[in-house]
């Protein structure tokens, strides 16, 4: 080999140098960070201790912009520290002893030993062992059918689902607890391991009740362009006594008297007049033992009382459809409306005109935690519905916020039980209520982990521990939900408060934490959660809208495909419920198979990072 030019050697020199006493600095810093004496008073798990020095010199590595260090270790084709997350120090302590060695010196020390796999043991303790073909687990949140419908829970389970979440804010303890039996019983039947986590309510600000519309049903066949019916819409017809939900997806769910249902047989035609006093005629398809299905091929609008008849050798039966609920209230609302946020539950109400089109009252609606109207202020701004409506308060008082609405796209419904968020104000709401304190205490007896919603600081892991400890739970499994700007500005205090348990994990909660950090900077966050967990050594679930469509339409959005891919970062990667949530599974199934030979984690431009100290509470 020949050998190289003398100037070539000295330009070298010259360059590497200064760049290893650069790295030599850094290291110094990174490995003083790391052994910070308050980390002794943390109590942390033994298992966390070496993951909290990593953390603690990751965050000493990110306290300044390293992107120019980056793209000269790059250009010199060294290690660009962009996948050093998982073990910082052992990363520089390798570049160090290469350019000792490119510069002909004795390498001062060897690299830092690598931990164990830290963040896979974690994740196996809080999710369980992965599947034999991917390491990235798939969580569904359980419809409420799930309480009902066995087959479905084991039909989720065979299509690879490893772990369920049930949502606490929904549906009441005993569904719950058939819910898991579901699971357990199709654990055990398939074998195959399913974890049940129960998701807290958590301080969630939601709209109040709106007048109901009318109990009125469409139902309407699908049609091609041409106006043509290609897929009737499908009814499914149950008892009134003992009502059975439908087996699939149907256009309407109608109780009948059961003599009546007996006695149909496919072929059968069912006549009505509905609500417009349209004749239409249906056929029968299906008869089973719990109910039956019939076909329309035109569209129907349907209400309680409304008299089915069949005829058949020229006699008629006849039978009514039963009660259904009414459909849910909606309050529309266009830019520049004034909204009367109230402080009491009455149903909320819209706006009203005289006959020249003349506002006489705004339109009104209540809200679930009024006592945050103390904490909020003149101009800040409030989101509904996951960031669909915004608007900006114009004035506050004990009773009342008055809120003009700024973003309603074309005119929007606002509907009772949704979010609200207030990004900008600095709300003082308690941690675990009355909602959380009774779901925690199920989820002690019958859950393998807890999920946290709304964590904010230190002191509210705290609290949540110290719960669990009095109610001899600390076997269940912790996941703090990341969803407001305050909780990942406080995310290193929380990983550290949170690292006192073993099976310790953090949801990135997109929904909220998009409407409170800001939807342009959601990509960005959602980066730095991921850096700082995976520094942690705390395994993640990816989560909210993720193949949103593909479960509640059956077909998937381009976008929604890449972002799900985006999930083979994480850990774990929840779906939510809808009525194709058995094809949305099985896709993402396939699709992390695919993707996991891509990625493994990624290469990071080390930015600065805009944080609360690890120690701030």
């Amino acid at each position: 080999m020949p050998p190289r030019s003398t100037s070539r050697s000295r330009t070298s020199d010259h360059d590497l140098a200064p760049l290893l006493a650069e790295l030599r600095a850094l290291q110094d810093a990174l490995h003083q960070a790391s052994v910070d004496p308050r980390l002794d008073r943390q109590a942390l798990n033994p298992a966390y201790h070496a993951s909290a020095q990593n953390l603690l010199a990751y965050l000493a590595l990110r306290e300044s912009d390293l992107h120019g260090l980056q793209l000269r270790l790059s250009a010199l084709g060294l290690s660009s520290l962009g996948r050093s997350e998982a073990a910082v120090l052992p990363a520089v302590a390798t570049l160090i002893n290469t350019l000792e060695r490119l510069l002909g010196e004795s390498p001062a020390a060897r690299p830092t030993a690598r931990a164990a796999n830290s963040l896979a043991d974690h994740a196996r303790l809080l999710f369980g062992a992965p599947a034999a073909e991917r390491e990235v687990r798939i969580m569904v949140t359980l419809p409420r059918d799930a309480a009902d419908n066995y087959s479905l829970v084991r039909d989720l389970l065979a299509a690879h689902m490893d772990c369920v979440r049930i949502n606490c804010a929904h549906d009441e303890p005993a569904s719950w607890k058939r819910m898991i039996e579901h699971v357990r019983r199709a654990s055990a039947e398939l074998d195959r391991p399913c974890k049940v986590f129960m998701d807290l309510p958590g301080p969630k600000l939601r709209t109040g009740p709106i007048a109901t519309g009318a109990a009125v049903q469409k139902v309407k066949p699908a049609r091609d362009a041409q106006g043509r019916v290609c897929q009737p819409a499908r009814i499914w017809l149950t008892g009134r006594r003992q009502p059975r939900p439908a087996p699939s997806p149907a256009a309407a769910s109608l109780q009948v008297g059961e003599r009546w249902l007996k006695s149909l047989q496919p072929g059968d035609r069912i006549r009505l007049v509905d609500t417009r006093q349209a004749q239409r005629r249906w056929t029968v398809v299906e008869v089973g033992d719990r109910g039956c299905w019939a076909e329309a091929t035109k569209t129907a609008y349907l209400a309680p009382g409304l008299r089915l008849s069949v005829a058949r050798e020229g006699r008629k039966r006849h039978s009514r459809i039963g009660d259904f609920a009414p459909h849910p209230g909606a309050l529309r609302l266009a830019e520049d409306d004034l909204l009367i946020l109230t402080a009491d539950q009455t149903s909320g109400r819209p706006a009203s005109q005289d006959s020249g089109g003349r506002l006489l009252t705004p339109a009104t609606l209540g809200c679930t935690l009024p006592q945050v109207f103390a904490d909020v202020r003149t101009g800040e701004p409030v989101w509904f519905d996951d960031g669909k409506i915004g608007g900006v308060i114009e004035g506050a008082d004990q009773d009342a916020l008055h809120i003009r609405i700024t973003q309603a796209p074309g005119g929007a419904k606002l509907k009772g039980d949704k979010g609200i968020n207030f990004p900008q104000s600095n709300l003082r709401l308690a941690a675990l209520g009355e909602q959380d304190l009774a779901a925690l205490a199920f989820a002690a007896e019958h859950a393998d982990a807890i999920e946290m919603s709304f964590v904010n600081s230190a002191d509210d892991v705290r609290a949540l521990l110290a719960e669990l400890e009095r109610l001899q739970a600390e076997h269940l499994g912790v996941v703090l939900k990341i969803e407001t700007r305050r909780g990942f500005d406080n995310l290193p205090a929380l990983l550290l408060a949170g690292m006192r348990r073993g099976g310790f994990g953090v949801m990135i909660a997109r929904g909220d934490l998009a409407v409170e950090g800001g939807f342009e900077r959601l990509a960005a966050l959602q980066e730095d959660i991921l850096c700082l967990c995976e520094a942690a050594h705390v395994p993640v679930i990816w989560a909210t809208q993720v193949l949103e469509n593909l479960a509640k339409k059956g077909s998937p959005s381009r976008a929604e495909i890449t972002d799900a891919a985006t999930g083979v970062r994480a850990e774990c990667v929840m779906l939510n419920k809808g009525p194709h949530i058995l094809k949305a599974v099985a896709s993402l199934d396939e699709l992390l198979v695919r993707m996991q030979g891509y990625n493994s984690k990624k290469r990071q431009m080390l930015r600065k990072l805009e944080l609360a100290s690890p120690w701030a509470d």
